[in-house]
């Protein structure tokens, strides 16, 4: 099969910074579907580990990366449950194997859910890996229960990313909770509010952009962009007693001593915690991604799909990389093969 990859951590500019080759197609194991694949996403998580997996070393042979596809069941392994040969699927696999950047991929079906017909390849592609963040971060870590959101507010930092494009959608859809996302252009802002944001405040200079708007306090706090930028914000934003949950790593430490006089919990999220620590309840995101799937399907929610790019090539790769490291990116960008 083809396959885009890369042996050495290059900046996005240099030559092979991605290569394509050829490689064999991989089989299934007992729990795993063999997929070929027909559209794909790339996410913030796949330049971090282009530009950190063989920073000190070239690699023996390519490294294939992404984590979001969607494609059709070839075939099943011998303990596999819930799906067929020729089902349509999206998933966003685990970060310990090789990954969707490639006409095939093997994954394990507890991470996968059945296509929402009603999308295309590539508007499906731009779900999974951004759905179950989300979905995890609001029922999850911060344990907001569905239709309990009436007189609750919640702020949104990095409205307009992948992560934060399905989380507003969630949260005013299944929540009813008052959404107040932030976005810095006119673009970004315009995004959010047709997601579905009720206010939208610039995230420069965060707690007196907030101030203005009327909000000295929020209820819960979703970080999905710089979390040592926005920490000293979001300490004082918090209300007592209230959540913060953020996807983004510190490149230095954060003072959690800023949280205790107000008794507020701080959860951090990785969506690839349950496949590749093979929890007990790794089956939970399959029926996210179902319950997803049918969200899709019924109108309730839509897909996060904002930019598509031809063809499983290193120059189709280069390009979105490009874009996904420029920190202009709106909503998802998709390559369909």
């Amino acid at each position: 099969m083809k396959a885009v990859g890369f042996k050495k951590s290059l900046s996005i500019e240099e030559q092979n910074s991605f290569i394509e080759f050829e490689t064999e197609i991989p089989s299934p194991g007992e729990q795993d579907l063999l997929v070929k694949i027909e559209a794909v996403s790339v996410n913030p998580v796949d330049y971090k580990v282009r530009k950190g997996a063989a920073k000190d070393k070239e690699l023996d042979s390519p490294k294939i990366i992404g984590w979001d596809a969607s494609g059709v069941v070839e075939a099943v392994g011998a303990k596999v449950k819930n799906f067929k040969k020729g089902d349509e699927v999206f998933y966003a696999g685990v970060i310990n194997r090789p990954g969707c950047n490639a006409e095939y991929q093997v994954v394990d079906e507890r991470s996968v859910g059945h296509k929402p017909q009603n999308l295309s390849w590539e508007e499906a592609a731009a779900m999974p890996l951004t759905s179950l963040t989300a979905w995890e971060c609001i029922f999850e870590r911060l344990n907001i229960a569905e239709n309990s959101g009436a007189g609750k507010t919640v702020l949104v930092i990095g409205g307009a990313g992948g992560v934060g494009s399905i989380g507003i959608q969630l949260l005013k859809k299944l929540t009813q909770m008052k959404v107040i996302a932030t976005a810095s252009r006119e673009e970004t802002e315009k995004w959010c509010r047709e997601k579905g944001a009720d206010v939208v405040v610039n995230h420069k200079n965060l707690q007196k952009e907030m101030e203005k708007r009327g909000f000295e306090e929020v209820d819960y706090i979703l970080n999905f962009s710089n979390t040592e930028l926005h920490w000293n914000a979001m300490a004082e934003l918090i209300k007592p007693q209230g959540h913060i949950c953020s996807i983004v790593e510190t490149s230095e430490p954060v003072d959690l001593n800023k949280l205790k006089n107000k008794s507020v919990a701080f959860h951090w999220e990785l969506m690839f915690t349950r496949p590749t620590l093979q929890t007990q309840d790794m089956q939970q995101q399959h029926e996210i991604l179902e319950r997803i799937s049918s969200l899709m399907e019924e109108g309730i929610l839509e897909s996060t799909l904002n930019g598509t790019f031809p063809g499983l090539s290193a120059a189709t790769f280069k390009e979105v990389h490009k874009l996904q490291e420029s920190g202009k990116s709106i909503g998802k960008n998709v390559i369909k093969y």
